[in-house]
């Protein structure tokens, strides 16, 4: 598959080991594009790069802790493409966190875990799906 017909998806999380498996994960289990970056500036910084989907960590402070945090970051992804699709990661496991992220028009809300690189993947797909039917109902409705 050419590099350009390849989904591309940011990874974006402080943690470099996670990070870094993350990567691994994704490059060996499906045909992706994967940028990775450690700060949500980072990210934004390079969003003309068009990223498919963005995988974005809760906290973003491990590094900075003046650091622009995924909320904010988020808010940024949004300013600059209100359909592109973020998944938040965090360690926290609280239903608070998972409704603060939604609030901010995340896709969906996974916790670090074990399977968390399988719920991702399960996710990527739902996205690309949920695309497919909006650009066929698109389509139905210009045709009405």
């Amino acid at each position: 598959m050419k590099n350009e017909n390849k989904i591309k998806i940011f990874l974006v999380d402080d943690d470099a080991l996670f990070l870094k498996s993350l990567e691994i994960e994704f490059l060996e289990h499906a045909d992706f594009t994967i940028e990775t970056y450690a700060t949500g500036e980072l990210c934004v910084a390079h969003l003309s790069h068009n990223p498919d989907v963005i995988i974005l960590d809760y906290q973003l402070d491990g590094i900075d802790q003046d650091a622009m945090n995924g909320i904010a970051t988020l808010d940024k992804i949004k300013d600059f493409n209100p359909d592109l699709s973020v998944v938040m990661l965090s360690s926290q496991d609280k239903i608070e966190v998972a409704i603060n992220c939604m609030h901010h028009k995340a896709f969906d809300y996974v916790v670090k875990s074990e399977t968390a690189f399988i719920r991702l993947q399960k996710i990527i797909t739902a996205i690309f799906e949920f695309k497919k039917m909006e650009k066929q109902l698109n389509w139905y409705m210009d045709r009405m």
